[in-house]
C-alpha cells in the first residue's frame, strides 16, 4: 500500500511539472472589465500607410477585438493564430479584429504576417523600442493594471453601438485581456455577444 501511494505521489509530480512545462513561456489572462477610458485614434494602416480613423472603421459592427502586439514578441507569437482563428471565425456575424503595431518597424510587422499580408486590419502606433512609455498602448495597461514589461498582447473589446457617439473618449470601460488570450472563454463570450446560439470549441492553437 505504501509503495502505491508513493508511486502516485511521483505520478502527481511528473504530470504537475509537465503542466508546468506547458505553460511556460505564455502569459495567460482573464477577460475582465476594466476602467480604460479607450480614445478614438487614427493611425496609418499597415499596408497602405492611409492613416484610418477608428470611428470610421467600425461602424456597423457588433463587436471588435483591437490587440496591440509586438511581433518580435513570442507571447504574441503564441496568440496569433488565435486572433486569425477567431475573426475567420465569427467574422460573417460582425465581429472585426484590429491589430495595432508597437515597438518595431512597419517593416518588420510586415515580414512577420508574410507575403500574404495580415488576415485583418493592422495599424502602426510606434516603430521603437524606446517608445515604450509614450504609447497610449502603455498608459491602457498602466491603468488597466497590467504589469508586464512590454505588454504583447494586450486586447480590449469593444462594441461599437454602446460607445459614445462624439468626443475623444469611447468608452470609459470594457473588456480587457492583459495578456494572451483565453480560448474557450473568450470564443464564448464573442458568441454572447454576436447571439449565436453555441458557442462551439475551437480547437487549441498548435505551436
Amino acid at each position: 500500500m505504501k509503495k502505491l501511494s508513493v508511486a502516485l505521489s511521483l505520478l502527481a509530480l511528473i504530470i504537475s511539472a509537465g503542466v508546468a512545462r506547458a505553460q511556460a513561456g505564455h502569459e495567460y489572462s482573464p477577460l475582465v472589465e476594466k476602467t480604460v477610458n479607450y480614445k478614438n485614434w487614427k493611425l496609418p494602416n499597415l499596408m497602405s500607410a492611409k492613416e484610418e480613423d477608428l470611428r470610421s472603421l467600425i461602424a456597423g459592427k457588433k463587436l471588435v477585438m483591437i490587440v496591440y502586439f509586438a511581433p518580435w514578441c513570442g507571447n504574441w507569437r503564441n496568440e496569433a493564430p488565435l486572433a486569425a482563428k477567431l475573426y475567420e471565425k465569427y467574422k460573417a456575424q460582425g465581429f472585426q479584429v484590429i491589430g495595432i503595431s508597437e515597438y518595431a518597424t512597419p517593416g518588420d510587422t510586415t515580414t512577420f504576417f508574410g507575403e500574404s499580408g495580415p488576415p485583418y486590419p493592422v495599424y502602426s502606433e510606434s516603430s521603437s523600442r524606446e517608445e515604450k512609455e509614450k504609447t497610449p498602448h502603455f498608459d491602457y495597461r498602466k491603468l488597466t493594471g497590467d504589469t508586464r514589461n512590454w505588454g504583447s498582447p494586450w486586447n480590449i473589446f469593444l462594441e461599437p453601438d454602446k460607445l459614445n457617439k462624439s468626443g475623444e473618449v469611447l468608452t470609459e470601460k470594457a473588456m480587457v485581456v492583459n495578456g494572451e488570450l483565453i480560448e474557450d472563454e473568450v470564443d464564448k463570450f464573442i458568441a454572447s455577444k454576436l447571439g449565436a446560439t453555441t458557442a462551439g470549441v475551437i480547437q487549441p492553437c498548435k505551436p
